[in-house]
């Protein structure tokens, strides 16, 4: 079974070594790495250049954003399981994808998702961990939702469903997730490993207005997906985030 890894990077001089790294040493042989690159001008290519080996495909050009460049990617894509590392983002150890292949096998579900860890962007001091359970419409209703960063998918479901939209700003992977779990109700399982060590920050985060408009997009996210109550949905969510921190 070839797993198709993107990865979307712009001016990612800073992390991209990581990220890279933790995916060449992974133990699993069919993997195929696709790199997306938004046309950096730090030194981003040269490092990307260093890993050229483990690259299957590398594409750099100007792009409409984050989830435009993985659209690219999963059109690029010819692995049975497509995955997705932010370039921020690090695998948690070498066996992540053999034992997301092993959990595909053994439940023939279409998705498997794990768990993940927030960690300070230098030290690599655990924030908060998000440990995941057993999907139900219901968990996802009281708002719950897996680790975007863990899942990983069968491809022929993007062509059945489509991929990230452009409409939904940061919310996009949150309402493909709301899409594809929850309206189409694509069975997925959870694998109860560390998968991903993902640094803190990021777009929705950046200030009080992008936290705002995060808000409004996950709103819109879960009225375009019919969760009943969605206003209360997007309250639980926001409150979820509180006992990841007390598992520290």
């Amino acid at each position: 079974m070839k797993v198709s890894i993107i990865t979307v990077v712009y001016n990612g001089e800073k992390y991209i070594d990581d990220c890279l790294s933790s995916v060449m040493a992974q133990d699993y042989g069919q993997i195929e790495y696709i790199v997306v690159d938004g046309g950096s001008t730090d030194q981003t290519l040269a490092i990307i250049e260093r890993h050229k080996q483990g690259i299957a495909q590398l594409v750099s050009e100007k792009d409409k954003g984050m989830y435009d460049a993985l659209n690219k990617g999963i059109n690029l894509a010819t692995g049975e399981v497509l995955g997705i590392l932010n370039a921020d983002d690090i695998l948690a150890n070498p066996q992540v994808i053999s034992k997301v292949v092993e959990r595909l096998v053994a439940s023939g579900a279409d998705g498997v998702y794990g768990n993940l860890n927030y960690i300070h962007p230098e030290t690599r001091k655990i924030i908060r961990k998000w440990i995941s359970k057993p999907f139900t419409k219901r968990a996802i209703e009281l708002g719950w939702m897996p680790a975007h960063p863990t899942l990983y998918l069968k491809r022929e479901l993007f062509g059945r469903y489509g991929g990230y939209s452009l409409n939904f700003g940061t919310a996009a992977d949150y309402e493909l997730m709301l899409r594809f779990l929850y309206r189409y109700q694509v069975k997925a399982v959870f694998l109860d490993e560390l998968m991903v060590n993902m640094r803190v920050g990021g777009m929705s985060n950046a200030s009080m207005k992008h936290r705002y408009h995060a808000l409004v997009n996950d709103y819109r996210a879960l009225r375009a997906n019919k969760v009943p109550r969605s206003w209360l949905t997007l309250v639980f969510k926001k409150l979820s985030k509180i006992s990841q921190f007390l598992l520290i």
